[in-house]
């Protein structure tokens, strides 16, 4: 087996080119209606679509990892992320942008496959930190993303961010190949088609209104329709899950208090992370006459990376902590900044700019 700490900085890379994608076109959201000659209502879903994908795919993936080989969805998931890179590179217009990026979410499922695979192959006592490390790479890759994509928009084509992508995930892939083994550890059964189709309906219904609730407005009979419905099938789905002989996933499980409190958490650190990766280039780059900072792109891109250069520095030694404090005590601890208000109040001075 080759040394650990190479399979803990194989699955880490691999994290990074998730959230590197993911980050990609976070500048350049204000840009996009120009670059793709669409409206701002239409270039949202470039963003849409991604997270949408992701949604949908990360459980599913898990799922086939664990019946058929952690390493091998991996490397599906990455040629998937090659797949869309190529088309978003060669698409002139939205469309084929859209189509791209969809196919690029699918690799947000990589990190916790990584995760699993960690837990699998490594000793005991390394697993907290390289589970700490790979989690990290949600924030260090958007730190490294932000920056690059500013610099490639503002003096190249924007398609050499995709084709950039591409290249990064074929060698991750030949890294993944070489290095990280292959599962052992696998559960037998067969795939929830059923349930896996129902979760698709039912994410995709609730993620499109929320995302679109705000354009389409919130008591819209389109959005009504598409989040009352998806509540309604994820409730369905739930029933469904918890009467199959073979589940996509396991709610008696998840239900369990310790195990629904952490997953709750989860998704609110998730949330408030995406979301302020997402909302705050957008504000930093609005004109100051509609309420934003009227910065440049690279200017607001250094602006949010010093969040994500955090989360590399403290990654090493959050395992340590967790190990001394517990890992309760070091998530209260890690949430308390983030839910610390962000917003500043400008004067009226001339020299601000704003009032």
């Amino acid at each position: 087996m080759p040394p650990q700490g190479a399979i803990i900085a194989v699955l880490a890379v691999a994290g990074l080119c998730s959230s590197f994608m993911f980050t990609l076109v976070v500048p350049i959201q204000t840009k996009l209606p120009e670059l793709l000659d669409a409206s701002r209502e239409d270039t949202a879903w470039v963003v849409t679509s991604t997270l949408v994908a992701a949604a949908v795919m990360t459980p599913i993936a898990g799922r086939l990892g664990d019946m058929y080989g952690k390493r091998r969805m991996v490397l599906w998931l990455l040629a998937v992320m090659v797949v869309g890179s190529i088309i978003t590179a060669l698409s002139p217009g939205l469309v084929g942008v859209i189509i791209g990026r969809t196919l690029q979410g699918a690799m947000t499922g990589v990190i916790p496959l990584g995760i699993s695979i960690l837990r699998d192959v490594l000793h005991k006592d390394r697993v907290d930190s390289a589970i700490a490390l790979i989690s990290a790479t949600l924030g260090v890759g958007g730190a490294l993303g932000l920056p690059v994509s500013a610099l490639v928009t503002e003096y190249t084509d924007w398609h050499v961010l995709f084709w950039m992508t591409a290249a990064f995930g074929v060698i991750v892939f030949g890294l993944v190949v070489w290095i990280v083994p292959v599962s052992v550890l696998r559960t037998g059964g067969r795939f929830d088609y059923l349930g896996a189709i129902g979760m698709a309906v039912g994410l995709v219904g609730i993620l499109i209104a929320l995302s679109r609730g705000n354009e389409w407005g919130w008591t819209s009979p389109t959005t009504l329709l598409l989040g009352v419905g998806g509540v309604g099938v994820l409730v369905l789905w739930g029933w469904y899950q918890m009467r199959a002989s073979a589940p996509l996933l396991n709610l008696r499980v998840a239900a369990r208090l310790p195990v629904l409190l952490t997953n709750l958490a989860s998704v609110a650190m998730g949330f408030a992370l995406f979301s302020s990766s997402v909302a705050y280039p957008q504000i930093l780059e609005l004109p100051v006459s509609t309420g934003g900072f009227g910065l440049s792109l690279l200017a607001a891109s250094l602006i949010v990376m010093p969040s994500g250069l955090v989360m590399m520095l403290l990654s090493p030694y959050s395992g340590k902590l967790a190990g001394i404090f517990g890992p309760k005590l070091l998530l209260v601890l890690g949430a308390i900044p983030s839910s610390a208000p962000t917003a500043s109040r400008c004067c009226s001075h001339p020299r601000c700019g704003r009032s």
